[in-house]
């Protein structure tokens, strides 16, 4: 299993390069022969005092791995896709990861299963909608806006830079916090 979180706090957790570097990382951990592969680019780039590979270099090598990892179960979730940027670039970064998602699908592999979350922002609706084969929505689920007003009403009840507040003043607080919470 291998994880990602976009983080938009994070510029080192926002695009596509970043998101391969992990993943193979991880991936290089867990598997002899994937660490192999890893091994074989990093003396194609002298030993790390030359060039960087390339995000296509990158790609092929987490191909590689994958492929190198049919016979078994491979798990890569990726949190919070909204969160890569989608305004900067031509192609963007957002646009660069569906891409990327788009050629881990096209391999077709049995043993591979993605996950991705994210907000159902229009281009990734419209991108994942053809790669996917089963689809959650959580957005204005009931469970969900509970679990949210839950979250506010106790940390506005335990952090302590409320405890002189008003009642009503924290009402306040948690239904706006809540109620423009947006499903985060």
């Amino acid at each position: 299993m291998c994880f990602f979180y976009f983080d938009f706090r994070d510029t080192r957790k926002q695009h596509r390069r970043d998101l391969l570097v992990s993943l193979i990382t991880q991936l290089s951990t867990r598997s002899d022969p994937c660490c192999d592969i890893l091994c074989r680019l990093y003396h194609d780039y002298d030993e790390g005092t030359g060039e960087k590979p390339t995000e296509d270099d990158l790609i092929q090598c987490l191909k590689e791995m994958l492929t190198a990892l049919d016979q078994h179960p491979v798990f890569i979730i990726m949190d919070a896709l909204d969160e890569c940027p989608n305004s900067s670039g031509i192609p963007s970064p957002r646009e660069l990861v569906l891409d990327l998602l788009k050629e881990l699908v096209d391999l077709s592999s049995s043993n591979l299963h993605l996950c991705v979350t994210s907000r159902p922002e229009f281009d990734i609706r419209t991108a994942l909608g053809s790669l996917t084969s089963h689809q959650v929505s959580l957005h204005d689920q009931s469970g969900q806006k509970k679990d949210i007003i839950e979250y506010v009403t106790s940390n506005v009840r335990s952090d302590a830079r409320f405890h002189r507040w008003r009642d009503e003043d924290k009402r306040v607080v948690i239904d706006t916090l809540s109620n423009k919470a947006g499903g985060m």
